[in-house]
Order: C-alpha cells, then sequence, then structure tokens
C-alpha cells in the first residue's frame, strides 16, 4: 500500500515549531513570560491535542507579552538568533536574514485592545497550557480574544474549536452578553 505524504504541510509545520522553540528557549533563558494566541493556539495546538489531523496551518506566530519587557525580549532574542523589529505598527521578531513579516513571531501587549475598536483588551498574565513546549494562554481567553476581535479567520478558529468540543458551556458562560451573541451568530451559520 502506497502512503503520501503531504511534504509541504510538513515543512511548514516544522518551519513554525522550530520558530516557536526559539521563542521558548529566548523567553526561558531570560525569565520572561509569553503565552501564544492567534491561530497557532487556536487552529492547530488546541484543536491537535483534542482531535488529531483537524488542525488548521497558520503562517506566523502570535504571542502576548509584557510592553515593559519588550527591551529585554529584543535582547534575548538576539541570543537565538531573532531581532526585534516594529513593521508598520506591529512589533514582532524575525529570523535574523529572513526577514519576513509573514513568517515572523507578531506581538501583542498584556492588558492592551489590540485595536481600539475592540470591546476588551488582552488578558493578563496568568496560568498557561503547555503543548508541544510551548506555553498557551488559556483556552477561555483564547476563545474571549478571538471573539472580540472577530475577523474572518477567527470566526473560522472558533468554528474549529467548536467541533473539536472545546467551548464548552463553561467556557461560554463566562463570556461577556455581547461576546455570547457573537459565538451564538457563529454557530448559527454553516
Amino acid at each position: 500500500m502506497t502512503t503520501f505524504v503531504n511534504t509541504f504541510f510538513e515543512k511548514r509545520v516544522d518551519q513554525l515549531f522550530d520558530l516557536g522553540e526559539l521563542v521558548e528557549r529566548a523567553f526561558a533563558s531570560a525569565g520572561l513570560e509569553y503565552r501564544v494566541v492567534g491561530g497557532l493556539a487556536a487552529a492547530y495546538l488546541y484543536v491537535e491535542e483534542a482531535e488529531p489531523d483537524a488542525g488548521r496551518l497558520t503562517r506566523d506566530i502570535d504571542i502576548l507579552v509584557r510592553r515593559e519587557d519588550l527591551r529585554k525580549i529584543a535582547l534575548a532574542a538576539e541570543t537565538v538568533g531573532l531581532e526585534y523589529r516594529r513593521v508598520a505598527g506591529v512589533d514582532m521578531l524575525v529570523q535574523q536574514g529572513k526577514a519576513s513579516a509573514r513568517r515572523a513571531v507578531h506581538m501583542m501587549f498584556t492588558g492592551e485592545k489590540v485595536r481600539q475598536e475592540y470591546l476588551q483588551p488582552t488578558p493578563e498574565f496568568g496560568a498557561y497550557t503547555r503543548i508541544k513546549g510551548l506555553r498557551l494562554v488559556p483556552l477561555a481567553d483564547l476563545v474571549t480574544m478571538k471573539l472580540t476581535s472577530c475577523r474572518l479567520k477567527d470566526e473560522t478558529h472558533l468554528k474549529d474549536l467548536d467541533e473539536a468540543g472545546l467551548i464548552t458551556a463553561e467556557i461560554e458562560g463566562r463570556l461577556p452578553a455581547i461576546l455570547r451573541e457573537r459565538l451564538g451568530r457563529i454557530r448559527a451559520r454553516e
């Protein structure tokens, strides 16, 4: 029997995890906190844990950090071959010699709104979930963040999480009313 492997997909997953490993090493060695948020956490890591082979690939890594740690982050990143850049209003870490914003680590800041029009700020640091060596924001916080931004890709990530049984009644019950309404509208769409 012939087995087919999607080597492009496998290569991209390996590249993302190699980048994630650099982030973990830099932050761990400097004693800094971070949490993976965004598509890698929602569409891939949490979903894959619940339903293997159901994860969706993402292009970059989004992390939550403390704004006051930015200088320390830049210094720690250099030790693992990453460099800090601010491009078009986005703080990011890129691989030295491979400076692509599409394959970067994008940083958001704890306790701040990612966009002024968003209803909720990002969460402060608390507990985290560790999957594949990376520190992820708790699932309830991730669902809140996805419902707050509620772009088309966020809706897709929320559907993936929901189909994997990860958006529980407990998580839903802790959401503000407006975010519960958004979740209901997303669930109602086919």
